[in-house]
């Protein structure tokens, strides 16, 4: 099951530029998400797809941000987490601005090393 909220999002992401990705802050941001310990941020990945042309339309560098439940939690909550991560990261517009400055096309989300959820 892949959740995708690439409409906005993505133009918002293609849209913004100014600065490079501090990690520091994105870090930060991230490790904050989850004060109640539902999920503990584990770090994140950049990904850059080689064999996709820099001319074709299909994004080639993403960023994925890795999270871990102490329990698994039902199949209906996951979506949810999904979104509050995604949201913490658009909300953030100088990271946006970051991301989209050092080439990042899209952003993910993991729970576990099976799945990866679109944010923008």
């Amino acid at each position: 099951m892949a959740i995708k909220c690439i409409t906005g999002a993505f133009m918002l992401l293609l849209a913004l530029a100014t600065q490079p990705v501090m990690a520091g802050n994105l870090d930060v941001l991230l490790s904050g998400i989850f004060p109640d310990k539902r999920a503990t941020y584990i770090g994140y990945e950049s990904v850059e797809r080689e064999d996709i042309p820099a001319t074709s339309a299909v994004e080639r560098k993403y960023l994925i941000v890795d999270f871990r439940f102490e329990s698994e939690p039902p199949q209906e909550q996951l979506q949810a987490n999904v979104h509050r991560v995604c949201m913490a990261l658009l909300k953030d517009r100088e990271l946006i601005r970051s991301l989209s400055d050092s080439g990042y096309d899209m952003v993910a989300v993991a729970f576990d090393r099976k799945s990866q959820f679109d944010c923008l």
